[in-house]
């Protein structure tokens, strides 16, 4: 099994300039190294930093405004759905518990997933 990921774990896009920290919202009982232990489920960011996709209406408008040359704009995710694939053998409240692997899609064409969880996985013999 690859990491759990947990609250506060920067989380990147690759059309965005800044990792933002994920926040926990879909549950608050189950604990990993002392942090709420996050689910497929916790999908929502505020922003990115600069989105750079030309999917993004926002750049493309921007672009098209400056004659074709690439116009970043700023980041508002659109994740309407949930974390793939996740774990579905380990379920945190009724929802399968979220490691470093998985990848979130914006709706702009951004993948979204986590850099490195400060939480760590523990091999017993």
């Amino acid at each position: 099994m690859s990491t759990p990921v947990v609250m506060g774990t920067p989380c990147t896009c690759i059309f965005g300039t800044v990792p933002v920290p994920l926040a926990v919202t879909s549950q608050q009982t189950v604990f990993t190294c002392n942090a709420l232990q996050a689910t497929i489920m916790d999908n929502k960011f505020p922003t990115f930093g600069m989105c750079s996709n030309p999917a993004n209406p926002a750049v493309a408008s921007a672009t098209a405004a400056a004659l074709g040359v690439l116009t970043p704009m700023p980041c508002v995710p659109v994740t309407p759905a949930p974390w793939v694939p996740g774990v579905p053998t380990i379920i945190v409240n009724g929802k399968p518990l979220l490691n470093e692997t998985s990848k979130l899609m914006c709706m702009w064409g951004g993948v979204i997933q986590p850099v490195k969880s400060p939480a760590v996985t523990v091999q017993t013999p």
